[in-house]
C-alpha cells in the first residue's frame, strides 16, 4: 500500500456546514480575511505542529448554517479571490464563491451494485452539445435511450467550472465545482442517481495535469503550479516540489469527492503523460490505492483509466509489481488502426498504420508501436504488454472520440464523408474486438453533426491567440488552415449539437440497430470479453484487402475491398451479419464488399 500524504484536520467538514468548512491553505500569504455573507472575518493560522497544519488558515467566527457566498482577501487586496476548493460558482469563475453541502442530497441508488470494466460498453458524451439543452437534467433525459443501446458507463468530458458559457471542458480552473451552466453539483448527483436506475454507471473524465487560461486563481494561494516546467498546456502542476504535500491532497481530496460526494463509478484521467512527478510514489500509483480503499469501503467496483500517448503497460501492472494499479487506459493505436483502414487516410500520425498488417498487430498485441519505430515521433515508441498480468479489457478503445474527431480542422466525424459499410466494419472492430468499446456520442447512428473546437473565452486577448494555436497545431497534419472555424465563434458550439431527429431515418437507423445488435451479442457471447490476449487468432491479405479473428469460438470476417471477396467458411452458424447480401453456402462465405459477418462454431 502506497502512503498518502496526511489527511489534514477538517478536511471532512469542508464541503458541509461544520466547523473549518471555509479553512484555506495560503502558505505564502502575510493575513487573509474571509469575506462570508458581506462581513469580514480576519483568518489565524490553524492551531497544530504537524506538517499537515503549516500555512492553513482558520477563521472561527464564520458563519455556519445556511449557504453564503464567500471569498478571501490575501494580504489587504480589496479584491476577494474565489475557494480553491469551492464546490459552486452561481456567477462565474472569478466571482465569490457559495458552499455547498453534498450531504444534503438524500441518495435513491442503495440497491446499486456497480459495473466492472470487463465486458462493459462505454458512451462518451460533452453534456453542452449532447442534447438541445445542454444540462445534466436534459442528458438525463437520454439515459433509457443508452439503456436500450446496450451502454454499461457513460462517459462524460470534464464538467468543472471554467470561464465563459461554452467549452470542452479542458480550460477548467476549479476542480471542484461542477459548472453552473450544466446545472451545478445539485443537478450533477441527480443525474448519478438517475444513471445508477438506469443500469448505467458514470465515469467522470478529470483533468489535473493543467489548469486553464482564465479564472485560475491557485498561484495566489500557494505553490500549485511549477513555473517554467510547462508541458502542453502552460505550467506544470507541483506533484514532487516544495509544499508539493499539500498540492497532492488537493488532487487526492477532488478524486475521493466524485467518487464519494458524486457516487461515480470511475474517473477518466486526461493525459497522465503530462502529470510530472519524480517521486518515487508517482500520484497516479496514490490514485490507484485511494480508489481501492473507497471500492472497498462503498462496496463496489470503482474504475481508473488513464489517458497515455506513452504505450506503457505499467499503468496497469498491479502496484506490487511497482505497476501504478489503474483499471484501465486509452489505446489509440487501436483508433489509428481502424481509422485507416475505414478510412484510407495515411497523413500525419496516421502514417504508421497503412496496413491490415497494423491492424492485426494491433489485436493481438494491444498496441502497435509497442518499441518499434514511430515515423510521427521520429524515435522507438512504447513497450510489449505482459500477456499474463493485463487483460485486453484494460485497453479501452474506439473508432472515433472527442479528440480524433475535435482535433481535426473541422471537427468532421467518419460518418460525414464514409458510407454505411465503412461504418459497419469500424463498429464491428470496435465492439467485437478483444478490448473495452466506448463509442463517442453520436457514432451509434452516424452522426452528420461535426463535433468541433469551440471556446467562450470573455477576453478577445484569449480568443484571439486560442484560434491562432489552433491553426499551427494542425501544420503536422497537412490539413488546410484556411476551413479551420473560429472556436469563438458560436456558431462553431451550436453546430455541433447533435441532431436526434437523424437517427430514426434511413441509413442512421439502420446503422443504430446494427450497434445494438452487437451490442447484444457481444453481451451474450462471453467468448468476445472474457478470453486472454492469447487467445486471438488472426489472419489477413493486404492485397485483397480481408482480414480474420478468432476470439474462442467466434470468428469475426471481414472485407476492406469495394469488391466482393469469398472465403472459407470457418463457422457453423452466422451470428451477426452488416448486410442482407452476405451468402453462406457450405463450406464458403461471400463477402459483399464493405461488410462483415461475425460466425460461431
Amino acid at each position: 500500500m502506497t502512503q498518502n500524504p496526511p489527511v489534514r484536520p477538517g478536511q471532512a467538514a469542508k464541503p458541509g456546514q461544520g466547523a473549518g468548512r471555509f479553512d484555506v491553505w495560503a502558505p505564502e500569504a502575510r493575513a487573509v480575511t474571509l469575506l462570508a455573507a458581506g462581513a469580514r472575518y480576519p483568518m489565524s493560522p490553524r492551531p497544530g505542529s504537524g506538517p499537515e497544519d503549516e500555512g492553513w488558515w482558520t477563521a472561527p467566527d464564520a458563519p455556519a448554517g445556511a449557504d453564503v457566498d464567500y471569498g478571501y482577501l490575501l494580504d489587504g487586496d480589496e479584491i476577494p479571490l474565489p475557494d480553491p476548493r469551492t464546490r459552486r460558482q452561481p456567477e462565474g469563475v472569478h466571482a465569490l464563491s457559495r458552499t455547498f453541502d453534498p450531504g444534503a442530497h438524500r441518495w435513491q441508488d442503495g440497491g446499486w451494485q456497480g459495473r466492472e470494466l470487463q465486458g462493459a460498453v462505454i458512451y462518451e458524451l460533452h453534456l453542452g452539445t449532447f442534447t438541445p439543452e445542454g444540462t445534466l437534467d436534459a442528458a438525463a433525459g437520454k439515459l433509457d435511450y443508452l439503456a436500450g443501446l446496450g451502454i454499461d458507463f457513460v462517459e462524460l468530458l470534464p464538467v468543472n467550472a471554467f470561464n465563459g458559457t461554452h467549452n470542452w471542458g479542458y480550460d477548467g480552473v476549479q476542480w471542484f465545482a461542477v459548472h453552473e451552466g450544466y446545472g451545478g453539483p445539485a443537478a450533477y448527483q441527480r443525474f448519478v442517481d438517475a444513471a445508477h436506475a438506469a443500469g448505467i454507471g458514470v465515469i467522470q473524465d478529470v483533468v489535473y495535469n493543467h489548469l486553464g487560461p482564465s479564472g485560475n486563481y491557485l498561484p495566489r494561494f500557494g505553490p500549485y503550479l511549477k513555473h517554467g516546467e510547462g508541458n502542453t498546456w502552460g505550467d506544470s502542476v507541483n506533484l514532487d516540489g516544495p509544499g508539493s504535500d499539500h498540492v497532492r491532497r488537493y488532487i487526492l481530496d477532488n478524486v475521493a469527492m466524485w467518487l464519494r460526494d458524486y457516487r461515480v463509478d470511475g474517473l477518466r484521467l486526461d493525459a497522465v503523460h503530462a502529470l510530472k512527478d519524480e517521486r518515487a510514489v508517482h500520484i497516479l500509483e496514490d490514485f490507484g490505492a485511494l480508489a481501492d480503499d473507497i471500492s472497498a469501503e462503498a462496496g463496489r467496483p470503482l474504475t481508473l483509466i488513464a489517458e497515455s500517448d506513452l504505450n506503457n503497460p505499467r499503468l496497469l501492472y498491479s502496484r506490487d509489481v511497482n505497476g501504478y494499479g489503474l483499471a484501465g487506459q486509452w489505446s489509440d493505436d487501436f483508433h489509428h488502426a481502424v481509422h485507416v483502414n475505414v478510412s484510407g487516410e495515411t497523413t500525419g500520425y496516421y502514417s504508421d498504420f497503412d496496413s491490415l498488417g497494423a491492424l492485426a498487430k494491433v489485436l493481438r498485441d494491444g498496441f502497435f508501436h509497442d518499441g518499434s519505430y514511430s515515423s510521427f515521433r521520429g524515435r522507438h515508441h512504447g513497450r510489449p504488454i505482459n500477456f499474463s498480468a493485463v487483460h485486453p479489457a484494460a485497453l479501452v478503445v474506439c473508432s472515433q472520440n472527442h479528440d480524433q474527431i475535435g482535433n481535426r480542422a473541422i471537427g468532421d466525424r467518419l460518418s460525414q464523408t464514409l458510407p454505411y459499410g465503412s461504418l459497419a466494419l469500424a463498429a464491428v472492430l470496435t465492439l467485437t474486438g478483444p478490448f473495452t468499446p466506448m463509442l463517442f456520442m453520436g457514432e451509434e447512428y452516424g452522426a452528420t453533426t461535426p463535433w468541433q473546437f469551440f471556446t467562450s473565452h470573455p477576453e478577445p486577448e484569449l480568443g484571439k491567440a486560442t484560434a491562432e494555436g489552433r491553426i499551427k497545431e494542425f501544420e503536422r497534419m497537412g490539413w488546410d488552415p484556411a476551413v479551420v472555424p473560429d472556436p469563438q465563434d458560436p456558431e462553431t458550439f451550436t453546430r455541433s449539437k447533435l441532431n436526434w431527429a437523424e437517427a430514426s431515418d434511413g441509413d442512421h437507423a439502420r446503422l443504430l440497430e446494427l450497434y445494438r445488435s452487437l451490442i447484444q451479442l457481444r453481451r451474450t457471447t462471453p467468448d468476445l470479453t472474457t478470453l486472454g490476449f492469447e487467445d486471438t487468432e488472426v489472419e489477413f491479405d493486404d492485397d485483397a484487402h480481408w482480414l480474420r479473428y478468432r476470439r474462442g469460438s467466434v470468428q469475426v470476417l471481414l472485407n476492406f475491398a469495394e469488391q466482393s471477396v469469398t472465403l472459407d467458411r470457418p463457422g457453423a452458424s452466422v451470428l451477426l451479419a452488416t448486410d442482407d447480401a452476405v451468402r453462406v453456402d457450405g463450406g464458403k462465405v461471400e463477402l459483399p464488399g464493405l461488410s462483415a459477418v461475425v460466425l460461431g462454431d
